[in-house]
């Protein structure tokens, strides 16, 4: 946005100078114009003469007169296609600005798309994340409670003592293998004396 602002601001002042320069050109041309006026004006006066020496004195004034009429017109001339040639730069220089402002614009509409996707994919994950802390929660619930029969159900077997201080995964599993080793014995034993 302050890209654009300042590229408004140089659109502004070249513009500015732009019109100055024209009006500028617009009074030259005008005092062409009435310099113009002013030689055929001074030519009406010569042919309406008919003494000799007033036509000679006019004649002297006249030349004079015409030679710096056509030094004003050939500075206004040369200053007319200065100030043509400044109009065409910066006629330019604005169209380039132009561009410069529609391409910052454009930019500022990608980067403001990009942003959006971003923050619509950061709002996803969050969704996500949220969904997968449920599940995860439920998983351990699930599991907690399970671990929970299974403590229960070892521990209230006959000949298994009560766990002392923390009871750790490696205590349950320990107090499973007693039970499910014994059962093994026991099973062989009745196999034994069934064969007996």
């Amino acid at each position: 946005t302050g890209a654009i602002s300042s590229l408004q601001r140089q659109m502004e002042i070249q513009e500015s100078k732009l019109r100055i320069i024209r009006s500028e050109k617009e009074m030259l041309q005008k005092q062409v114009r009435e310099r113009e006026v002013q030689l055929q004006a001074v030519s009406d006066k010569f042919c309406s003469l008919t003494e000799e020496q007033k036509q000679e004195e006019m004649m002297v004034m006249m030349e004079e007169e015409n030679r710096n009429l056509q030094q004003v017109v050939m500075e206004q001339e040369s200053q007319l296609a200065e100030q043509s040639k400044l109009i065409s730069e910066l006629q330019e220089t604005i169209s380039q600005l132009r561009a410069e402002a529609v391409t910052t614009r454009l930019h500022l509409l990608e980067q403001k798309q990009a942003q959006k996707e971003i923050q619509s994919q950061a709002e996803a994950l969050q969704h996500k994340e949220l969904q997968t802390r449920v599940a995860l929660e439920r998983t351990s619930t699930k599991f907690e409670r399970f671990r929970s029969k299974i403590i229960q159900a070892t521990f209230s077997m006959e000949g298994i003592q009560d766990p002392q201080g923390e009871l750790t995964d490696d205590k349950v599993l320990e107090a499973m293998q007693k039970i499910f080793n014994e059962r093994t014995e026991l099973q062989q034993m009745l196999r034994n004396k069934g064969s007996r």
